[in-house]
């Protein structure tokens, strides 16, 4: 019952499985069209096969990082230019700092952010995955937040999977005829 009260919390109704979230942003999402019949939404670049980019964001001398609808509407805009699909968006004000924590779910995964206005310094987090463009976001996060200096780093989700996946086939191989792992 804690899983069920935890989940409508957060705008997830298993009864109906759907999401209240998905239904109170529809009108505000971006949608993205896959044109291929592959229903994993994984990426395939330069020969690697990926799950999602996922994108560890700094910003340095950061402002406006305690401005809660400035956050929203900044995370809103992200969404937008990297064609991702809203569902929903949750954020925290913290006091006395003005501190903000939070995330926009996407259908494609997640941004998330947690801000530390006092040293005018923010974490975000951008993972996507399918035709989404989380690099897009950068540039709109530079200019929302007047940053002095953005970090970015960039890891390849899953990208491990098909060297993994090459391993277990080796192992099956090696098993005697009618065998399971």
């Amino acid at each position: 019952m804690a899983h069920h009260d935890a989940l409508f919390q957060l705008g997830m109704d298993l009864e109906n499985g759907s999401s209240t979230a998905q239904k109170e942003e529809h009108g505000s999402r971006a949608d993205v069209a896959l044109h291929n019949d592959r229903k994993d939404y994984f990426i395939e670049r330069d020969g690697v096969r990926f799950a999602g980019t996922h994108l560890l964001v700094d910003l340095f001398g950061a402002r406006r990082l305690d401005d809660l609808a400035h956050i929203e509407k900044t995370l809103r805009r992200c969404v937008e230019v990297a064609g991702a699909t809203l569902l929903h968006i949750h954020l925290h004000h913290f006091t006395p700092n003005g501190g903000v924590s939070g995330v926009a779910v996407l259908s494609e995964s997640h941004i998330s952010i947690h801000s530390w206005p006092e040293a005018n310094y923010a974490a975000l987090d951008i993972f996507m995955c399918g035709e989404a463009r989380p690099d897009l976001a950068v540039p709109v996060l530079r200019e929302a937040f007047d940053a002095d200096q953005v970090i970015v780093k960039e890891h390849l989700r899953g990208e491990e999977m098909s060297k993994l996946a090459w391993a277990a086939a080796a192992a099956n191989d090696e098993l005697e005829p009618g065998a399971v792992a």
